[in-house]
């Protein structure tokens, strides 16, 4: 980041809102925040879409002078942080913000594949929360839409994974898919190809119960046949209840010769 006169300023909204300037945490009242996270998330904006989005139970007067005060305030505590063109208002790109290096990561996975920083986006995109406990509309859009990316590049990061043959780190992000959305079948499919692949079939098969349990209570319904078919000879002995032994050589009622029974 240049140095602009106005110090390195660094905005978190993954986790809790967090603004720093140069390592030290600035403290903002909320109306400020929400001006600053909305300007974050939305990008550039001109001040009628702003007031509207903010302040949508205030008439527009009462509400232009809110976000005049709140533009005011927030350029006089953090000069710098917001560019002001009149109508126009947005962050200073001068600003570093976790949620603009999240959707980076995620572009360049889409563009570049699996190698192009895997690790790094799987670590960060776990705990990406946005913004919890504020509950306006129109952050709980902005929660929901981050949710479905990062089911989105879970999977796919899962997917790509195990076509490399790289089953540690398809089991990883199938897990995290799985845990946002526990109905998503393409995730619980990829899940159980991983471990499959681990050679690791108990885990597979603890997937796929707690995927046909939840299904059933939620929904009614039985795993599709694709889901199936990926533990279809497990499923078929632990239906039946047959269980395979070996008995080692050299027993004297066998002849000394090994045998697989089914009991």
């Amino acid at each position: 980041m240049d140095d602009d006169g106005y110090g390195e300023l660094k905005l978190d909204l993954l986790g809790s809102w967090r603004l720093r300037r140069d390592g030290v945490v600035v403290h903002v009242a909320t109306r400020q925040q929400r001006l600053i996270a909305a300007l974050a998330i939305k990008g550039p904006r001109l001040r009628s879409y702003l007031v509207g989005l903010l302040w949508p139970e205030y008439p527009d007067s009462k509400a232009l002078e809110s976000l005049r005060v709140s533009v005011h305030l927030t350029s006089r505590q953090v000069p710098g942080l917001i560019v002001n063109e009149g109508r126009l208002l947005s962050l200073s790109d001068q600003v570093e913000v976790d949620l603009d290096r999240v959707r980076e990561h995620a572009r360049v996975l889409g563009q570049a594949g699996i190698e192009a920083g895997t690790a790094s986006l799987l670590e960060e995109l776990r705990d990406a929360q946005l913004l919890p406990g504020w509950y306006e509309d129109w952050v709980v859009f902005e929660q929901s839409r981050l949710q479905q990316d990062r089911l989105r590049i879970f999977t796919d990061i899962a997917a790509r994974s195990l076509s490399l043959g790289d089953s540690g780190t398809a089991g990883a992000a199938a897990e995290e898919a799985v845990g946002i959305e526990p109905l998503y079948e393409n995730a619980v499919r990829l899940l159980i190809r991983a471990e499959l692949q681990r050679g690791n079939p108990a885990a597979a098969l603890r997937a796929y119960e707690r995927y046909r349990q939840q299904l059933q209570e939620d929904m009614g319904l039985l795993p599709a046949e694709p889901v199936r078919e990926l533990l279809a000879a497990i499923l078929e002995r632990q239906q039946s209840g047959v269980k395979e032994r070996l008995v080692p050589a050299g027993d004297s009622w066998l002849g000394g010769q090994p045998a697989l029974n089914n009991f």
